[in-house]
């Protein structure tokens, strides 16, 4: 085997993928895998809670206070105990 059959053999590394993460624990097993469309996935989701808590505090802020509803008195109570 010449020098010019073991560089063919080598894979090809394609710059145009991206990134790519991946976590091993501390035995060398693959725990995860973190991809491009992971990374887009977590902003969209950050980008809506962020929209969703913006129109959350305006509502709350021009709606109109919640009144708190009078205790009402039960119909039958129990006598009061009395303590000697």
């Amino acid at each position: 085997m010449n020098k010019f059959e073991s560089r063919q053999s080598q894979p090809k590394l394609d710059t145009d993928e991206g990134w790519v993460v991946q976590v091993y624990g501390s035995n060398r097993r693959l725990l995860c895998v973190l991809e491009p469309s992971h990374g887009w996935i977590f902003l969209i989701g950050c980008g809506v809670g962020l929209l969703f808590s913006v129109i959350w505090i305006n509502v709350a802020r021009y709606s109109p206070p919640l009144e708190p509803t009078p205790p009402t008195e039960s119909p039958v109570r129990s006598p009061a105990l009395q303590v000697d």
